[in-house]
């Protein structure tokens, strides 16, 4: 049995240089053909080790094979002109140039398939692999069809079951669903979005997990959580239906942000990835800082549903930190595995002198 809190992250990390300049959402691939085959395969290599060599228990490919953790998957779909872009408001927070949906959206052959193949082979450790959720999708496009949020994102949800039964037969041990669309749209999200949610998880038998976060560490997020004021309680709206859904595990964000921390309970009966590692910053959290975190959630989960975790993705940081914040992670969940164990010890010790 895996010792209590494993350890994970949400999704993405930097990738080299000379495969997409760094530091950007978007980032054009620098290499062409064969050898930008052979330099994805690289950087998921690297950010395999990178995960490994700081104690990372369950890894990921870092989103290395893709350029984006939405448009990347929408990119392959039937029903979408990525030639003919239109300005949507994401997230009711930023502007963007999106792709528009011209018909009917269709998946006519595998996405990530062949990619979850080679992260399976490429290590022993236990794998999550990453997908946008559906109404994340339906609000990173402009839709000049459907005419119905609620339509395109069942729509989308059907595609991507699809692709993630696929995913899984190679061996994926957690399918995560990206939500960050979930803590704005909160109306949507009661009254379709996590049923959408679970028909795109629907019939698989690994563990299946949803990411909601407050964002990338890049200036629109940083000046919108600025306006949410002392308390940041979004997650009141969803974690009362996520804990009522077949969803497994539900991933948060908690290091350096004003979510209070009580709302942890509301998610009792699903495991809870705790963000202790902030994205937003270039500055690396201490062993202690990181493991201070999790004690502060161990009062509102079990040690064996609690998975400490990042924030969000670390795309727009360097290598350098990302890999800093990785070492602080697992070190810092070290030292929360040492408490346990010393009261474990206290405890028996206790039992013992009392018999």
């Amino acid at each position: 049995m895996p010792s209590p809190l494993q350890t994970t992250i949400a999704g993405s990390l930097p990738k080299p240089a000379w495969l997409s300049p760094p530091a950007q959402l978007w980032a054009p691939w620098l290499l062409r053909d064969e050898r930008l085959v052979e330099g994805k395969r690289d950087a998921v290599r690297l950010a395999l080790l990178d995960q490994e060599q700081a104690g990372i228990d369950i890894v990921t490919d870092g989103e290395q094979t893709r350029r984006h953790f939405v448009t990347t998957f929408i990119e392959n779909l039937e029903g979408v002109d990525f030639e003919h872009k239109r300005t949507v408001h994401i997230r009711n927070r930023y502007d963007a140039e999106v792709p528009v949906v011209v018909g009917a959206v269709a998946r006519r052959h595998p996405v990530f398939v062949d990619d979850a193949r080679f992260l399976r082979a490429a290590t022993t450790h236990r794998i999550k692999y990453t997908l946008p959720g559906p109404m994340t999708m339906v609000d990173t496009l402009y839709d000049a069809h459907y005419g119905s949020r609620e339509q395109l994102a069942w729509a989308f949800a059907e595609i991507l079951n699809d692709e993630a039964r696929a995913i899984e037969a190679e061996g994926i041990d957690v399918i995560q669903f990206d939500e960050p669309a979930f803590n704005v749209y909160f109306d949507e999200v009661r009254d379709w979005g996590v049923r959408a949610l679970e028909r795109a998880a629907q019939g698989l038998r690994c563990n299946t997990a949803v990411h909601i976060c407050y964002g990338y560490g890049i200036q629109a997020n940083i000046d919108w959580k600025k306006t949410l004021g002392a308390e940041w309680r979004q997650y009141e709206n969803t974690f009362p239906l996520l804990a009522g859904s077949k969803i497994d595990q539900v991933s948060l964000e908690c290091a350096n942000s004003h979510v209070p921390l009580e709302l942890i309970a509301l998610l009792e009966g699903k495991d809870v990835l705790v963000g202790a590692i902030d994205v937003a910053t270039a500055r690396v959290e201490t062993p202690e800082e990181v493991a201070a975190t999790i004690r502060a959630a161990l009062k509102y989960v079990s040690p064996e549903r609690l998975y400490p975790c990042t924030n969000c993705g670390m795309v727009p940081l360097s290598r350098e930190v990302a890999r800093a914040k990785l070492r602080a992670l697992g070190a810092g969940a070290e030292l929360a595995r040492r408490d346990l164990r010393r009261r474990a010890t206290r405890r028996s010790r206790a039992a013992r002198g009392a018999v």
